[in-house]
């Protein structure tokens, strides 16, 4: 595929695709969107099955075909617009381009290529191998689908008791997921990881996860009964020896499979939205407070949940988006906001919430 200029190396990519569209692996079911994911490679269908098994289904016709072809890696020469790194990363990971209509994404450590527009949704190359960068794919397919009607994306995780959700928000490596991951031990169930999409629903503020698994740090896992089966005695040793400090900032990431850990806990994706906490403490501080604000006078907070649609999000010519701070304001104007702030204090805060979710 090199030397290809990008509607040529658009209809490579169709002609190797089309070829797969009598084959279906998995039926997946989010909230109301329905997806089939079609591949030639039987352990990439195995390793989605084990990560969304949640979400399969047996029947349904899908909103979204998502087609992973099994290939070598991809790297052809086009003028490639470069993503730039993330703020505080120096790396560059991932460039584009913009044709027909749709938008090519290739990584570069990988060589994995995705191609999307509103119709065909693709992904070639060494997918077994990257079968995380196969459900990030499906997952942003997924996104898409739900801001093209009409919700918000936010920087958050979520859990739910009778229907009653909480997202959890805060600034980076705050530990919602760790937060998260102590309610589930009290019985709450999890609707997403890090990702929320919000609207406006017949009742009142609707929440909807993204099907990804938590992701871990070691320390999580030590300060959690319930997860401290996913490491060996040598790691658990080695990992409670260090301080907790260098702990908190460990970045080893280990996905945790909800069914193994939280056997009463369900993986719902979609829940109302009683509340929302926002995390801003710190562990050098000993005490800690859940505290009420007005979201529209701290802006500060705001921004940490506010998370703009990345480099798999193509705007749709018809879809009248607004990702304001005003339209986000709007979302949250009736809905209670806490601030966490002081000390590190899970169970405490735990406790806060459930208390809170409970006389909802």
């Amino acid at each position: 595929m090199t030397n290809l200029s990008p509607a040529r190396l658009q209809e490579k990519i169709f002609d190797l695709t089309d070829g797969l569209a009598q084959t279906r692996g998995l039926l997946l079911r989010f909230a109301d969107c329905t997806v089939e994911v079609r591949s030639n490679a039987p352990l990439l269908v195995e390793k989605l099955c084990r990560y969304y098994a949640d979400f399969l289904v047996d029947d349904g016709a899908p909103e979204i075909v998502v087609t992973a072809m099994e290939t070598a890696p991809i790297a052809p020469e086009a003028d490639w617009v470069i993503k730039q790194p993330d703020p505080g990363k120096t790396k560059i990971k991932e460039e584009y381009l913009d044709v027909g209509g749709g938008r090519m994404v290739r990584k570069r450590l990988t060589g994995m290529l995705f191609y999307f527009d509103r119709g065909r949704h693709l992904a070639l190359g060494p997918c077994t191998a990257n079968d995380n960068q196969v459900v990030n794919f499906i997952n942003s397919r997924f996104i898409q689908w739900m801001l093209d009607r009409g919700c918000l994306l936010c920087h958050a995780a979520g859990v739910s008791s009778k229907g009653n959700g909480l997202a959890l928000a805060g600034f980076s490596g705050m530990g919602k997921s760790t937060l998260a991951l102590h309610m589930m031990s009290r019985g709450l169930d999890f609707v997403s990881n890090d990702r929320l999409l919000i609207r406006l629903g017949e009742s009142g503020l609707d929440m909807y996860g993204v099907a990804k698994l938590p992701r871990v740090n070691p320390g999580t896992i030590l300060g959690n009964a319930t997860l401290i089966g996913m490491l060996d005695e040598r790691r658990k040793d080695h990992y409670a020896q260090m301080a907790p400090e260098e702990l908190w900032s460990l970045e080893s990431k280990h996905d945790v499979y909800l069914d193994e850990c939280f056997r009463m806990s369900k993986f719902l994706i979609a829940s109302k939205k009683s509340g929302l906490v926002i995390l801003n403490w710190k562990h050098k501080y000993p005490r800690t407070s859940l505290e009420f604000v007005d979201i529209s006078q701290r802006l500060d907070l705001l921004e940490t949940v506010i998370k703009v649609p990345g480099l798999f999000f193509l705007p749709e010519p018809d879809v009248d988006y607004d990702f304001s701070k005003a339209a986000y304001l709007r979302l949250l104007r009736d809905c209670p906001v806490f601030e966490a702030r002081g000390g590190v204090d899970f169970s405490q805060v735990s406790d806060a919430c459930i208390h809170f979710l409970n006389r909802r």
